[in-house]
């Protein structure tokens, strides 16, 4: 074998090195605890960076997480600063003709936070200020059911505003996620003399679950971390993090 020869035989061989070698960039929203939150020291922790963690060992990819508002996010993968989404997101039909969707990681229902004691029907609705998260499924359901009955939706970048503008009386209800309602607002101070109000939401047309998003036809990412999910809710890895956050199971186990 001469010198050429075993260049060329070298390089062949580096090739899947390379390719393993490849770093997955993931991108969460840290304003919405307990899925995602970053501490002073700029960490990133909670539920949904924990599953990215378990996600990208099992399928031994390299990864790096990093922080944006929600609303920037599919923007973000559409303009392929990014290749995973792993950011509480919920699976619609809109977004799938944009990103591909994992198979669903969690599925809770929607809830109203308002004063302890609130009692809602149609009537109440009419003229009462409704925060909701921007780009979350909340925001189209509130447009689609509240702002009929004569509800304000006042949108926010972050919920942690809603919250604060919901204890400043600046609104009088907060629509969301029930588990971020519960674990970051109502078992805290900040929700003494609040409780969810109202009808649970969980209309299938805008809860069909949370998906992991992936840039648009990377078919082989997306095989891959469907397997790694699938393998950390059968051995139990899943329900480790998910026990470390929640009190309730958020995912529908059989």
């Amino acid at each position: 074998m001469n010198y050429k020869h075993l260049l060329a035989l070298t390089a062949i061989c580096s090739l899947p090195l390379l390719a393993q070698a490849q770093t997955i960039r993931i991108v969460t929203d840290v304003s919405y605890p307990p899925f995602s939150k970053q501490a002073a020291d700029g960490s990133i922790t909670g539920f949904d960076p924990d599953i990215a963690r378990a996600i990208c060992t099992e399928a031994k990819l390299q990864c790096e997480l990093k922080a944006m508002d929600f609303d920037g996010i599919v923007p973000a993968l559409q303009a392929k600063k990014f290749e995973v989404a792993i950011a509480s997101m919920s699976i619609t039909p809109e977004r799938a003709k944009i990103v591909d969707f994992s198979d669903m990681y969690f599925n809770v229902p929607g809830r109203l936070l308002a004063k302890e004691g609130t009692q809602i029907n149609d009537a109440w609705y009419k003229g009462k200020n409704i925060g909701v998260l921007r780009s979350a499924v909340q925001q189209q359901e509130a447009n689609d059911k509240l702002k009929p009955k004569g509800a304000k939706i006042k949108v926010y970048g972050k919920i942690t505003d809603a919250f604060l503008d919901l204890s400043s009386q600046r609104l009088d209800a907060v629509f969301l996620e029930s588990t971020v309602g519960e674990e970051d607002f109502l078992k805290t101070g900040k929700g003494k003399g609040y409780a969810f109000v109202g009808p649970v939401f969980n209309d299938p047309k805008y809860y069909q679950g949370c998906g992991i998003a992936v840039q648009k036809g990377n078919k082989e990412l997306l095989a891959k971390i469907n397997v790694a999910l699938k393998k950390i809710l059968k051995d139990g890895t899943y329900k480790k993090i998910q026990d470390k956050y929640f009190s309730n199971d958020i995912y529908p186990f059989k």
